[in-house]
């Protein structure tokens, strides 16, 4: 039985280390964003640090790439949502897009954190910082549709 184990043990190391050979491609970041949301909006400090803890890695140019999002299977994954989250919502290219676009996705915002959609359970388990308190769920939805509202008139 511990021979069994220890082959176990050293097929699973085997694979994990062959797997390093194929990382995936990794979303680029940048911290020079001149089409971010903060470019075009004036936002208070306290949503804009909402706004940085609890979306930006997914939803911005700015993510930041935690230690085991280097390490296949798990990097496939990481980039996987990273990709699907720019895809969905980008604030780093937010100026491009149109005003129609722009009202949509504050719409969403309002909607995914109002009903706690957002940001994804299985982001906040691993990243506790992005837990958001009820305050700043209020906070953030009220700026989505306050902006969204001043942007229709």
């Amino acid at each position: 039985m511990k021979k069994i184990i220890i082959y176990v043990l050293v097929f699973a190391l085997v694979t994990l280390v062959v797997l390093q050979l194929f990382p995936g491609t990794k979303p680029e970041t940048t911290l020079d964003n001149p089409n971010d949301i903060h470019k075009e909006v004036l936002i208070a400090p306290e949503v804009s640090k909402i706004l940085r803890k609890a979306c930006y890695d997914c939803h911005s140019n700015e993510t930041v790439y935690p230690w085991y999002g280097n390490i296949a299977p798990v990097s496939w994954l990481v980039y996987h949502d990273v990709e699907e989250g720019r895809e969905e919502l980008n604030f780093s290219e937010w100026i491009p897009y149109s005003l129609k676009k722009k009202n949509h996705k504050l719409e969403e915002i309002a909607e995914e954190v109002e009903e706690g959609k957002m940001p994804l359970p299985i982001y906040v388990s691993i990243h506790p910082e992005a837990d958001l308190t009820r305050e700043e769920r209020e906070l953030l939805i009220n700026w989505a549709k306050n902006l969204k509202g001043s942007a229709e008139e």
